[in-house]
């Protein structure tokens, strides 16, 4: 099994994300591509110590990038959307913003 930050890269701090935690209860992730939604719950759980309600992720498909006549494409990565269950409280990274 990954260790918590292999499966876990990053969270994601945009407006979508913002939205979603005030609203669902849930924060969102960058993991890793070979990441099942199992290892994202038991990483969720471990590094923040709190219980996961539900995981969803979806699989992001890498933008084309141009420089002039170069053409460039940044790679696939998978996002995560945890939930948190009813009455856990929000990690510290999450609450500050």
């Amino acid at each position: 099994m990954p260790t918590v930050y292999q499966v876990i890269r990053r969270p994601l701090i945009t407006e979508k994300a913002l939205t979603s935690r005030e609203t669902e209860g849930s924060l969102v992730f960058e993991v890793a591509a070979a990441a099942t939604k199992t290892e994202v719950k038991q990483a969720v759980e471990t590094l923040f110590n709190v219980k996961v309600a539900a995981v969803r992720t979806a699989n992001v498909e890498g933008k084309e990038r141009r420089r002039g006549r170069f053409v460039g494409h940044l790679p696939d990565w998978k996002k995560a959307y945890v939930r948190l269950k009813a009455g856990e409280k929000v990690p510290d990274f999450a609450s500050e913003i």
